[in-house]
């Protein structure tokens, strides 16, 4: 009976050695998960700007002064790499990347 009782104690102290590394395994998968989700949510606010100015200057109206320029598509581009660059740049100062 004592040989019994000494093996369920020590059988109880395995299962919860294993409870413990299994927790500190799926902690350390969440960091990395969080890692890469935060690498997505910064990826969609450096595009989020050149997606809108992209899908203004790509409406078909006949309003728009810098359709008559003659650098108003490079200015456009320009545009959309400035405020591609400034999220990123605004990101790496903080030291969230």
């Amino acid at each position: 009976m004592r040989d019994v009782n000494s093996l369920t104690d020590h059988a109880t102290f395995l299962s919860g050695k294993i409870i413990f590394l299994l927790d500190a395994t799926l902690g350390m998968i969440q960091i990395q998960q969080n890692d890469i989700i935060k690498i997505f949510s910064v990826a969609a606010v450096v595009f989020l700007p050149p997606t809108l100015i992209a899908s203004i200057y790509g409406m078909n109206f006949h309003a728009m002064p810098e359709l008559d320029w003659l650098f108003g598509y490079p200015f456009a581009l320009g545009l959309m790499v400035l405020f591609a660059v400034l999220p990123y740049i605004y990101f790496k100062h903080k030291g969230w990347l």
